[in-house]
């Protein structure tokens, strides 16, 4: 069971047989009446983000959660095709659990897949992922203007801005938590 004191951010909590992860909290202690913990929690499950409100020294439960590292072998019709890497045993994913991780999935890549009461619901990819750029307007010369970024379609068929002088078939540095260009890969 977790306290309210434990709280921090990313912690992952049980309310009403839902696993929950903490995206902020806040303590107040009003001059007068009890303390409390004001949370923003969003659902494992559904991806939904709600306010809730917690006495002082609340007691929550702990969530059944498991996490796996899995690989990724391939994409079919929408469901997302997963190896264990130590029993080699194969599971699925439907579009609707990966959320964005599914614009950085590519084949063979190894990611964390989270399960709550043995049943897979979430991926948790790396980071930083390396992803080729499929189709992007070429830059032309003389065409310098500080910061100025086009369009660039990925291997995933996610677009990101890039700047002016990516070209196609070069692989790019994108962070995984903003979605964004962060480099050329060397």
């Amino acid at each position: 069971m977790y306290s309210t004191s434990d709280f921090r951010k990313g912690l992952k909590i049980e309310i009403n047989g839902e696993p929950f992860t903490i995206a902020d909290f806040l303590h107040v202690k009003p001059g007068k009446g009890g303390a409390f913990v004001r949370t923003t929690l969003k659902s494992l499950l559904t991806g939904n983000v709600i306010d809730r409100t917690f006495r002082s020294g609340e007691k929550l439960d702990k969530p059944d959660l498991e996490e796996k590292q899995m690989q990724f072998l391939y994409e079919s019709e929408g469901e997302y095709h997963f190896m264990d890497s130590e029993t080699y045993e194969q599971l699925f994913l439907v579009e609707q659990n990966l959320g964005d991780a599914k614009n950085y999935l590519q084949e063979n890549v190894n990611v964390t897949v989270l399960f709550h009461n043995a049943k897979p619901i979430g991926v948790e990819v790396p980071i930083f992922v390396e992803l080729t750029v499929t189709t992007t307007d070429p830059g032309l010369r003389g065409d310098t203007a500080a910061g100025a970024t086009k369009p660039a379609t990925l291997e995933t068929g996610m677009t990101v801005q890039v700047p002016l002088f990516v070209n196609e078939g070069d692989v790019l540095k994108i962070d995984t938590r903003t979605g964004k260009y962060i480099e050329r890969a060397r």
